[in-house]
């Protein structure tokens, strides 16, 4: 047939067998971006609402709606984010009590 050797198969080293605890945890990352998009979102909804046609009391400047949009998103994203990352560690919270042990085989192969 071919001249081409067997391939080597690898050698055996070890094998363990070991209990460890599993726990599902939240994506941070995914639930700070969420409060992030919830505080643009109501940003835009509060800047609907707000009429910025008036003066402002204290500087008597009218500020256009692209700036108002942009001191309430300042504030609402903040919040959204810091509310995001409470629920996150409330549900991380919950979700601890709900470890659970498993067995799993762990083997070892050097090639």
């Amino acid at each position: 047939m071919s001249d081409q050797p067997a391939p080597e198969r690898p050698v055996y080293v070890r094998d363990d067998i070991e209990t460890v605890t599993v726990r599902r945890a939240p994506k941070y990352g995914v639930f700070l971006a969420a409060g992030a998009f919830l505080g643009i979102l109501v940003a835009l909804i509060l800047t609907v609402a707000i009429d910025g046609s008036d003066a402002s009391p204290y500087t008597q400047v009218v500020y256009s709606e692209m700036q108002v949009f942009g001191f309430t998103a300042l504030i609402c994203v903040v919040a959204g984010v810091a509310v995001a990352a409470i629920v996150a560690l409330v549900f991380e919270r919950a979700l601890g009590a709900r470890t659970r042990q498993v067995t799993v085989d762990h083997e070892q192969f050097e090639v």
